[in-house]
C-alpha cells in the first residue's frame, strides 16, 4: 500500500510518462518519414512497379497534362499489372508540396508533369533520397540533388518550326502566340516562334501575348480575338485549360491552330498543324528506365536530337514542298545552322 507522498511521487511519475509518449507520437510523422518509403520498398519486393504522377492541370486539357497522362497510359498498357500507378491531378502551386510528399511516401519514382513543378520536386527530394523524381519539362539552369532527372523539352526549338509552319500556312501573312505565365522557357518559345516565321516571311505580321494563366480562358480567348482584330489567322500556344478560350475565338472567326505536344491531325478541323515536344515521351521513358534499373539522374535534353517521338512537326494537309522545308529547317537547328534560345 502507497503512501499519500509515495502516490503523488508515482502519479508525478505517469503524468511525466504520458508527456512524453505524448511528445514522442507528435515527432512520429517527421521523423519515420525516410522509414515509411522503406515500408514501400518492401511491398516492392515482388518487382512491382510504383511510379507516382503530378499532374498540376487538367488531364483532359488537349495539351501538355494531356500529353503527359497519355505518356503514363502508354507506359501502364506496356508494364500491365507490374506497374502501379498513382495520379494526382489539378492542384496549385501552394499544394504542390504536399502533394508530392505524399506521392514520395507511396512510391519509388515521382514524375512531375512540367516545369512548375521543379521547385517543389528539388526540394521535397532532399527529404527522400531514396526514392526517385523525374520532372518533364525540367531546365538546366538549376542544379539537382542526386536522385533528381530534369527532362528539357526544348519548347524554343520546336516553337521555331511551328513559326516556319505557321508562316506557311497564314493567307493573311500575319500569325499569333498565347503564353501562359510569363517565364523564360514559355517567352523562349514565344521569341522563336516570332523568329521562325520571319524565318519563311520577313513581312510576317507576328503578335505575342500572355494570360499569366495556363488554364485562365477568357484571357487566352481575349488574346487571341486581339491578334484576330489585327489580322492574324494562325495561331500557336503554350496553354493548359486556356486553350479552350483560343479554340473559342479561332473558331467564331474562322482562323486556325497549331496545336501542341501531340500529333492529333483528322481529330479536328480547327487544328491545321501539331508540334511535338514529347511530353508523354518522356514521362513514359522514366517508367522504362526504372523498370531497365536504367534510370538516371541529372539534367537531360531531349528535343529534336531524339527524334521524332521526342520533337517535331506535322502539318495536316501537308505539301512534298512544306515537308522538304519543315525537314530542311529542323536539320538546321540540329547542326547549329539555325540557332534557338534555351527552354
Amino acid at each position: 500500500m502507497f503512501s499519500f507522498e509515495e502516490a503523488s511521487r508515482d502519479s508525478a511519475r505517469r503524468r511525466f510518462v504520458v508527456r512524453v509518449s505524448a511528445l514522442v507520437a507528435l515527432l512520429a510523422p517527421a521523423v519515420f518519414i525516410a522509414p515509411a518509403f522503406m515500408a514501400t520498398g518492401a511491398q516492392a519486393a515482388d518487382d512491382t512497379m510504383r511510379v507516382g504522377v503530378l499532374i498540376p492541370g487538367s488531364k483532359t486539357d488537349k495539351g501538355w497534362m494531356e500529353s503527359g497522362y497519355d505518356g503514363v497510359s502508354a507506359a501502364q498498357k506496356e508494364f500491365g499489372p507490374k506497374l502501379k500507378t498513382q495520379i494526382i491531378e489539378n492542384i496549385n502551386y501552394a499544394d504542390m508540396e504536399q502533394a508530392l510528399t505524399n506521392l514520395a511516401t507511396k512510391n519509388q519514382l515521382v514524375i512531375g508533369i512540367g516545369g512548375q513543378t521543379q521547385a517543389a520536386v528539388l526540394k521535397i527530394a532532399k527529404r527522400f533520397p531514396n526514392v526517385k523524381f523525374s520532372i518533364v519539362g525540367g531546365n538546366k539552369g538549376e542544379s539537382m540533388p542526386p536522385n533528381v532527372a530534369g527532362y528539357d523539352v526544348k519548347q524554343a526549338e520546336i516553337a521555331f518550326v511551328a513559326g516556319a509552319a505557321a508562316a506557311m500556312l497564314s493567307k493573311s501573312g500575319a500569325v499569333s502566340y498565347v503564353g501562359g505565365m510569363e517565364i523564360p522557357s514559355i517567352v523562349n518559345a514565344g521569341k522563336e516562334f516570332g523568329n521562325g516565321a520571319r524565318y519563311i516571311n520577313p513581312k510576317v505580321k507576328y503578335f505575342e501575348s500572355y494570360t499569366g494563366d495556363f488554364d485562365n480562358v477568357a484571357k487566352a480567348r481575349e488574346a487571341t480575338a486581339a491578334a484576330i482584330a489585327q489580322g492574324a489567322d494562325i495561331h500557336y500556344h503554350i496553354l493548359n485549360l486556356g486553350l479552350r478560350g483560343m479554340e473559342q475565338a479561332a473558331k467564331e472567326k474562322g482562323t486556325h491552330i497549331i496545336g501542341s505536344y501531340t500529333d492529333r491531325c483528322g481529330s479536328d478541323p480547327l487544328y491545321v498543324a501539331y508540334s511535338i515536344t514529347g511530353v508523354g515521351y518522356q514521362a513514359q521513358y522514366a517508367i522504362e528506365q526504372l523498370a531497365k534499373n536504367q534510370w538516371q539522374p541529372g539534367y537531360k535534353a531531349f528535343g529534336l536530337a531524339m527524334g521524332p517521338k521526342a520533337s517535331g512537326l506535322v502539318i495536316c494537309k501537308s505539301t512534298p514542298a512544306m515537308d522538304a522545308k519543315i525537314k530542311q529547317i529542323e536539320d538546321d537547328i540540329l547542326s547549329g545552322k539555325i540557332k534557338v534560345s534555351e527552354g
